[in-house]
């Protein structure tokens, strides 16, 4: 990157000259000597006009301003060491490189920073490794030109060239530092708000990172699709990037209507996030996506902010199978396996000191409840120790309290169920991966259509699909049954293991190339034992020597197995024929996703009658699934004793919200009987009756799992006191869909109808219109979600206070909304409105407040000068193509408009002077 940022700079004279920002270039002043204007130049580029912002000719600096096309732009460094750095560099365009005459030529030298040399004159001071060429006593200096080119020690920039004293043979240059031009008010209101520190002398660091940047890449930018593995090795790992979905989902802010967002515009501007998601719910994929891409610095806009930073990915998984504790910084480097040589000591401690790590610790859950909190002790003193760095922690939706990190600076996202657009795009994209392997006579488009007509007309399957894993599943399931599927979570499970262990190599017409020949009941058997093995532990990885040792104890119990070949012979062939095992890291191995992992479990588990056994364990949030998942494998004697020992084990326990777990559990649980003894299932209903309604919002989550069996036993609106009805309809909205729908009505008829106002997106969209939405005060605000919702809005004119969320078209907007007066109007997320010249066909006579969120293409507040009664004007993420938002149509409107502008600095919103203490900027 640096030679891609350092230009010469024609002013009155001609010098040297850095990209230190966007558009922004940094130049010795005495370059420009006076004028306001300057050409920046570089070969095989056109020339670039620049205006000067700011110039300081007793320091000898100057930026300017110019169109610089996104080049990317290098960190900047300030030094805090008295130590000599060695190895950095001065790139510039002096006189002694120009060739045929008078052409520019870039010109590479080396040296080492002196920070002690020239610290009264405050100046920082290069010395070359070799003089540059001999010079005329008298005449010019070879280095002229070099005047503002910059010093890099590694892609950090120190510094840019002021003079080159006579003497010392032309070796000594004296520079302006970057900390000079830092502690400038005025210059800092032009360049990136964090810089780095130098600490000392470190050749290798950057050869290093460079290094650790390839590795994380060839380890994270790879992944399986599920149901795709029988491919083969070349076309079972794809490319990321083919695979990667990004996902919805909402914020814990509960001062904010909870809008679905995609990750990546909610991690931009969040440093700490703790990122829940249920198994299967895409996680791990996004942690291998945000490291990979972080270190190649190939993020999108959204989070380009984490481009250049340096991941740490900590799978805390790999960790307990390794029996090892938790990393220390110098640790970090090494916790993910990489194939990479030892990092320099000191430097991720170096790297996190300097505010530029990226901390990935993936599956807080996946630590025993007994360990849990030394991880907590151990993340918060870490953050502690290097508060500059940036953190993502994955943890599933119960295991750890609400605001668990809290203390620690972290905000909480929870990943949403796959809906709508999202299921088709995955079903697109896991058919697109397996046309690489079309069977002869396999009409794969066919099956394409069919299953994504069945997503968009059978709601129960979009349902089951509520995540990357279980639609890959599905989409597995359709093809090899050629378009028939099962209708529950516990028959998609057990189906895909039957096609893994049992289809896989029919369908490849392999016959037992290692000389073993395994029946699907025998693969199970030894996998069940594995897994069982695996949560009895608490682990989800195991190391080949441990799986030597349990194959040692099992294969004399299968003995025409065992005389098949050796203990590593077959555990061999499990580990290239069944499908189910992974190899994570070298002689690690894991199942392919933890959810198998815990179905298995729950078989060996029931099959062994150890049903006494665990659910004593039912305390422990990590054996809940294993514990539903046992369910299904549960016999007519089996169940009732699961579902009793749920019941028996919540009600030992006084903490409501494991009760309320316990007692759903138990429900789900004997949903799975075909039938069960009443008096048992009056208990559970009791049992559940009685944590009816939920106190808090993780009991209102919980029993949400329940659907349409819960919606009974909640209390009817003329019994729900004023303390329980925000739970109460939270709860009814939670699981929507058409058998909510009458209880939001009755709700609703009952002077309730805003508590649904922002949940229109869980019900049907039509009738909650004109069930819930028509018993709507004129004062309420309601949330429309796309273009079907917002078209409904015209059967509903009363409606005076509107937020509008999506891609939805000017002229739609004013169809829609252009029947009423409007109080208060917000316009969010939407990627295809580019003027908000539609505002006066509104109706804004009465209009107090508007808001503007996340519009990239609206780039004019022109309109807005024309609504004089506004009391409160929102920006947010709203500017120009070139960073700067207008503020001054904003001018004439009266003294009591307060202006809020996030997201865009003060430096680059112009106008903004006039408005003075109304204008607030965050």
């Amino acid at each position: 990157m640096t030679a891609g940022v350092v230009f010469a700079v024609l002013g009155r004279r001609q010098g040297s000259g850095v990209l230190v920002a966007p558009g922004i270039f940094l130049t010795s002043a005495h370059v420009l000597d006076g004028a306001r204007s300057a050409v920046a130049v570089a070969p095989n580029r056109d020339a670039t006009r620049l205006r000067v912002v700011w110039s300081d000719d007793r320091l000898d600096a100057a930026l300017l301003q110019g169109d610089t096309g996104g080049t990317p732009t290098p960190p900047l460094s300030t030094v805090i060491t008295t130590r000599p750095i060695p190895g950095c560099e001065i790139l510039g365009y002096p006189r002694i490189q120009r060739h045929d005459g008078q052409k520019l030529d870039l010109d590479q030298f080396t040296g080492t920073v002196l920070p002690m040399a020239g610290l009264l004159r405050r100046t920082l001071t290069v010395e070359l490794d070799h003089p540059p060429v001999t010079a005329d006593e008298d005449g010019p200096s070879p280095l002229a030109g070099l005047s503002g080119a910059p010093v890099f020690a590694g892609e950090r920039l120190l510094g840019i060239v002021r003079a080159v004293p006579r003497g010392r043979g032309h070796r000594r240059l004296e520079c302006v530092s970057l900390t000079a031009v830092l502690a400038d008010e005025a210059a800092r209101q032009w360049l990136p708000t964090v810089s780095v520190a130098t600490t000392g002398a470190h050749p290798r660091d950057d050869f290093h990172e460079e290094e650790y940047g390839e590795a994380l890449g060839a380890a994270y930018r790879r992944t399986k699709i599920f149901g795709l593995d029988e491919l083969g090795k070349r076309t079972s790992e794809w490319d990321l990037d083919t695979a990667y979905l990004s996902l919805e989902a909402t914020s814990r802010d509960q001062e904010a209507v909870p809008v679905p967002r995609r990750i990546d515009d909610l991690l931009a501007a969040r440093p700490r996030v703790l990122l829940r998601g249920d198994a299967g719910a895409g996680k791990t994929t996004l942690m291998w996506w945000l490291a990979a891409h972080a270190a190649a610095g190939t993020l999108g806009p959204e989070l380009a902010e984490l481009n250049g930073l340096v991941p740490f990915v900590v799978p805390l998984r790999s960790l307990r199978a390794r029996g090892n504790g938790f990393p220390s910084p110098a640790e970090l480097p090494g916790v993910a396996g990489l194939m990479i040589d030892a990092a320099p000591e000191g430097w991720a401690g170096r790297v996190l000191a300097a505010g530029r790590g990226l901390l990935l610790v993936d599956g807080l859950d996946e630590v025993t409840q007994a360990d849990r909190e030394d991880a907590h002790a151990w993340l918060g003193g870490l953050l502690a120790r290097y508060p500059g760095t940036r953190c993502v922690a994955t943890v599933r939706p119960h295991a750890v309290a609400a605001d668990w990190l809290g203390a620690e600076g972290f905000e909480e996202l929870t990943l949403l169920p796959l809906r709508g657009d999202d299921i088709q795009a995955f079903v697109a994209a896991w058919h697109e991966a397996a046309r690489f392997d079309t069977a002869p006579g396999e009409n794969l488009a066919d099956l394409e259509h069919d299953l994504a007509q069945q997503f968009r007309h059978n709601p129960n399957l979009a349902e089951l699909a509520r995540t990357p894993l279980l639609c890959a599943v599905i989409c597995a399931l359709h093809r090899q049954r050629e378009g028939f599927l099962p209708e529950t979570r516990w028959a998609l499970y057990d189906s895909a293991l039957t096609m893994l262990l049992g289809a896989r190599d029919e369908r490849r017409r392999i016959d037992a190339p290692d000389g073993i020949r395994m029946t699907v009941e025998e693969h199970t058997q030894l996998l069940q034992r594995f897994a069982a093995w695996l949560v009895r532990v608490g682990q989800t990885e195991f190391t080949r020597e441990q799986a030597l040792q349990r194959l040692g104890r099992d294969l004399p119990g299968m003995p025409r197995v065992q005389e098949q070949g050796s203990t590593d012979e077959i555990l061999t062939h499990l580990l290239n024929r069944s499908g189910l095992l992974q190899e994570r890291t070298s002689d690690v191995f894991q199942f392919a996703h933890r959810t198998f992992q815990d179905f298995l479990a729950a078989k060996e588990f029931v099959e062994d009658d150890a049903l006494k056994e665990i659910l004593p364990r039912a305390h422990d949030q990590q054996w809940h699934d294993v514990l539903l998942l046992a369910a299904g494998h549960c016999k007519r004697r089996d169940l009732p004793v699961l579902v009793e020992g749920l019941l028996k084990a919540g009600s030992a326990t006084r903490k409501q919200d494991l009760k309320t777990t316990l007692y759903v559990l138990a429900a789900l649980a004997s949903q799975h009987a075909a039938w069960l003894d009443e008096t048992l299932r009056r208990r559970v209903q009791k049992a559940v009756t009685s944590v009816v309604p939920p106190r808090n919002r993780e009991q209102l989550i919980q029993l949400a799992r329940l659907g349409a069996y819960v919606l009974p036993l909640l209390p009817k609106p003329q019994e729900t006191s004023k303390d329980t009805v925000e739970m109460v309809t939270g709860l009814i909205s939670t699981i929507g869909g058409t058998v909510a729908l009458p209880y939001a009505r009755a709700f609703s008829e009952a002077g309730e109808a805003h508590r649904f106002a922002s949940n229109w997106d869980t019900f049907p969209a039509t009738a909650f219109a004109r069930e819930v939405l028509t018993h709507l005060q004129d004062h309420s605000l309601v949330s429309a979600f796309g273009l079907q919702q917002l078209r409904l809005l015209r059967e509903l004119p009363h409606l005076t206070q509107v937020l509008v969320i999506g891609d939805v078209p000017a002229n739609e907007i004013v169809e829609a909304l252009g029947n009423r007066p409007l109080r208060h109007l917000s316009i969010g997320i939407n990627n295809v409105l580019d003027t908000l010249d539609f505002l006066p066909s509104l109706d804004c006579s009465q209009l107090r407040g508007l808001l503007v969120s996340d519009c990239p293409l609206v780039t004019r507040l022109d309109p807005i000068g024309e609504l004089h009664d506004l009391r409160l004007l929102r920006l947010a993420n709203v500017r120009d193509t070139d960073g700067t938002l207008d503020l001054t149509p904003l001018h004439g409107l009266p003294e009591t408009l307060q202006v809020m502008v996030s997201d865009t600095p003060r430096k680059n919103l112009i106008g903004a002077a006039a408005l003075g203490e109304r204008l607030a900027v965050k």
